[in-house]
């Protein structure tokens, strides 16, 4: 029945393909090739990283979603709350977008994107020419702050809050 072998199992009819994009497992293999490379430079690969079982019911990987959405919303606006308050905001932001990159592609890119220009910063706070640069804009400041307190001081005294009278 297989008169015209083409060197692969199974039965009549079967032709050989060579892998290219377009077949299952050859983009499966691309998607490990670029995941492995990923993994090489430090990134994961974009996507979810719901557990397997999750990830095989659509139904419960969009409850998932779901809830790691609300979770990580609750997070950021707690963030939001703490920037006028006192208490982290920043860090709290950045720690629900990474709530939010556990399952959302487009928060893994946003992530990737600040880290790259956190690190491009911290390089150039370091460059000797910005660090003298902004030791030098610090001390003026200082300075000017401390005329500024000087002169009220100088003006109007020191006057306690206990020894202010009621008018």
């Amino acid at each position: 029945m297989n008169t015209g072998s083409s060197g692969t199992e199974g039965g009549a009819g079967e032709i050989a393909v060579a892998p290219d994009e377009s077949t299952p497992d050859a983009a499966d293999t691309h998607e490990a090739s670029k995941a492995n490379e990923a993994d090489a430079h430090g990134e994961q690969g974009l996507g979810s990283r719901a557990p397997a079982f999750i990830k095989r019911r659509r139904a419960l990987h969009l409850s998932w979603q779901v809830g790691v959405f609300v979770v990580g919303l609750a997070v950021v606006a707690a963030g939001i709350v703490m920037l006028p308050l006192p208490g982290p905001g920043w860090v709290v932001i950045f720690g629900g977008m990474a709530i939010w990159a556990t399952e959302f592609v487009w928060a893994q890119l946003v992530l990737r994107w600040t880290k790259r220009k956190v690190t491009e910063a911290a390089q150039k706070a370091l460059d000797p020419k910005v660090r003298r640069r902004n030791i030098t804009l610090t001390v003026i400041g200082l300075v000017i702050v401390g005329v500024l307190i000087g002169i009220y001081l100088w003006k109007f005294g020191v006057v306690m809050p206990w020894k202010i009278k009621d008018q």
